[in-house]
């Protein structure tokens, strides 16, 4: 599988790293050529500096013939239009954003981009240790099959 990745910070690094060491051709972009330094010794993928919401810079970043876009930088707004460029222009199948507003994320799900919340699953990672009893866990118990319920008195 070929990845553009457009970010090179500490996700965007970690991301290019695992996926080139498990075998894919993983592209990642940014603006600052120093961020680089975060990737992996061991990172056989190409580093390019470069806007990823610029046409030119994903066409020489190989664009075309991505199977995945992942846009992983600090601003929504920039992950959101460069993946609506990989999804719209470039038709390129999978496309991931990350988007630290909440109240944004449903909304551009809605316009067929797949959208990870650091914020929520932040949140939800605090909530299940602070409170392991609470709501969440209820749900998860409740999500348990019947064969994984325990059968004996409960005390």
């Amino acid at each position: 599988m070929f990845v553009i990745i457009m970010g090179c910070g500490r996700v965007g690094a970690r991301v290019a790293s695992e996926l080139s060491r498990a075998g894919h051709e993983v592209t990642i972009l940014d603006v600052n050529p120093d961020a680089f330094r975060r990737l992996d010794p061991d990172f056989a993928g190409v580093t390019l500096v470069g806007n990823g919401i610029d046409v030119d810079v994903l066409r020489h970043a190989g664009i075309e013939r991505a199977d995945a876009f992942a846009a992983a930088t600090q601003g929504d707004n920039r992950n959101v239009m460069a993946s609506q460029v990989a999804r719209h222009i470039f038709e390129v199948r999978k496309v991931v954003t990350r988007i630290y507003d909440p109240l944004r994320q449903e909304t551009f799900e809605a316009l067929g981009l797949e959208a990870i919340s650091p914020t929520v699953l932040g949140a939800g990672a605090f909530l299940d240790l602070l409170d392991p009893n609470g709501r969440r866990q209820r749900e998860r118990h409740e999500a348990t099959t019947d064969s994984e319920r325990p059968t004996g008195p409960q005390t």
